[in-house]
């Protein structure tokens, strides 16, 4: 019938920052809301991330704060 979801970012669709959850900018936040990922899973994957990438994982986050929302 009727695929009825809760939508969690505040009633907003899509990708959006979660500042209030957030701790640098909201985005591992974020990206664990709209994933559905533990945030403390996210935040690990991105410093691993931008060790093994020298910098480049920190490089996408700073994009991904800046540019969403």
């Amino acid at each position: 019938m009727n695929d009825i979801r809760e939508i969690k970012s505040g009633g907003r669709p899509g990708f959006h920052l979660d500042r209030r959850n957030g701790k640098l900018m909201g985005v591992a936040s974020a990206i664990a809301d709209w994933t559905g990922l533990n945030t403390t899973l996210v935040r690990i994957a991105f410093v691993v991330g931008a060790f093994v990438s020298f910098g480049t994982a920190a490089l996408i986050y700073l994009a991904i704060g800046l540019i969403a929302d």
